[in-house]
């Protein structure tokens, strides 16, 4: 990936700043059956490629600007609206996952035992 920041950069950073280890899973237990199983196994690729030192700090600050946006209820689509309310949400998740090189193997072992966890 190269270090060319885009237009979206400067609204990632903002929304990291909502960003917090605790604040990602109440987010994640309040909302998990309301978003399903894909939403949350995305967010959790995103939490462990996070974890990872295989990510460059471009990545991490992109990763910790897309969960800080997943966090806050009050986004461009609410999260309370039933069916569409995690859109846009899951769009930026998609989005930051294509551009990242370390979600290996390993952390789509680790998402994948964690969403067992909660949805089995």
């Amino acid at each position: 990936m190269d270090d060319k920041f885009d237009a979206n950069d400067d609204k990632l950073a903002k929304y990291g700043k909502e960003y917090s280890d605790s604040g990602l899973w109440d987010k994640v237990k309040s909302v998990a059956n309301a978003a399903g199983k894909e939403v949350i196994y995305n967010v959790l690729l995103l939490f462990y490629a996070m974890k990872s030192d295989k990510v460059s700090l471009k990545e991490r600050t992109m990763i910790i600007g897309a969960l800080g946006y997943f966090i806050l209820p009050a986004d461009i689509i609410p999260d309370i609206l039933t069916a569409v309310g995690y859109t846009d949400d899951i769009a930026l998740i998609f989005a930051v996952l294509k551009l990242l090189a370390c979600v290996d193997d390993e952390i789509k072992k680790q998402a994948n035992a964690k969403l067992r966890d909660w949805f089995e």
